[in-house]
């Protein structure tokens, strides 16, 4: 049951794209009278250079900060992966990689340290799947590009199939996600271990937050574009919501440009 939206849902992926995605939401240390902001970039582009961009099981790695999101505190750090098993693969390499950056155990515990003053103990994780229909961004991200989350969750309706929401989906994201100029890149996932086996979580990347409205525009111009008939659009909405509840969350982050592998 657990593997039930995967089984349901997702889609073969083209092989350049990663299987799993990891996320790992954490959270500020608000109690931390040194923090700087400048010198937690230095901080975590150390750790980046001399580990996660050596790390050959980790495909990408990025941080996004909080934009508009419930918390102020939170910051998430997003890891793909070419398969399931790189991702224990990838830990173990890591290790690997620290102790060869920083030998001298004393010095390493003095950078753990200093690394981890800057969050919270709490942190959560969970792991996606990649689902196919991506509109991989063709260039590097420019300046703290705009990460816009929406988190969705499935219904499973009882006359629902794969093959109908494959395509119904697939017709909605070629026709109107892939040709949204706005939209620079499109990364759908679904749940593959966590807290929600529901979710479907779509990440948008957009240049600016002035895109915000231009994106929604677009997409409302490009549904009538594709379905110009106002009732085969309503068909088309009224079946591709009965695979999922209605409710759903947005968040929205910004990319930090300084750490990406």
């Amino acid at each position: 049951m657990l593997l039930t939206p995967i089984n349901l849902f997702a889609q073969e992926a083209a092989p350049a794209r990663p299987e799993y995605i990891t996320v790992t939401t954490m959270y500020w240390n608000m109690d931390y009278e040194n923090f700087d902001m400048q010198e937690w970039i230095a901080v975590e582009k150390e750790f980046m250079d001399k580990v996660t961009r050596k790390n050959e099981f980790v495909t990408n790695a990025s941080f996004y900060m909080h934009r508009f999101t419930p918390d102020n505190r939170e910051l998430i750090y997003v890891q793909t992966y070419p398969n399931w098993e790189a991702i224990d693969k990838a830990t173990a390499r890591g290790n690997e990689l620290a102790e060869l950056a920083w030998p001298d155990k004393t010095a390493r515990d003095a950078f753990f340290d200093k690394q981890a003053a800057y969050y919270d103990n709490y942190h959560s994780d969970e792991i996606y799947a990649t689902m196919s229909g991506a509109k991989v961004m063709t260039a590097p991200p420019g300046d703290d590009m705009i990460l816009y989350v929406r988190k969705s969750h499935f219904a499973f309706p009882k006359d629902g199939t794969q093959k109908e929401f494959g395509e119904l989906r697939d017709e909605f994201t070629k026709n109107v996600l892939h040709k949204n100029q706005y939209i620079h890149g499109y990364y759908p996932n679904v749940h593959a271990w966590g807290s929600d086996r529901t979710e479907f979580v779509e990440a948008f990347m957009l240049k600016t937050m002035g895109d915000f409205p231009n994106m929604f525009n677009r997409t409302e111009e490009l549904v009538k574009a594709h379905w110009p008939d106002a009732t085969a659009r309503d068909a088309m909405n009224k079946k591709m919501g009965s695979y999922f509840t209605g409710v759903h969350g947005d968040y929205i982050y910004t990319l930090v440009e300084e750490l990406m592998k």
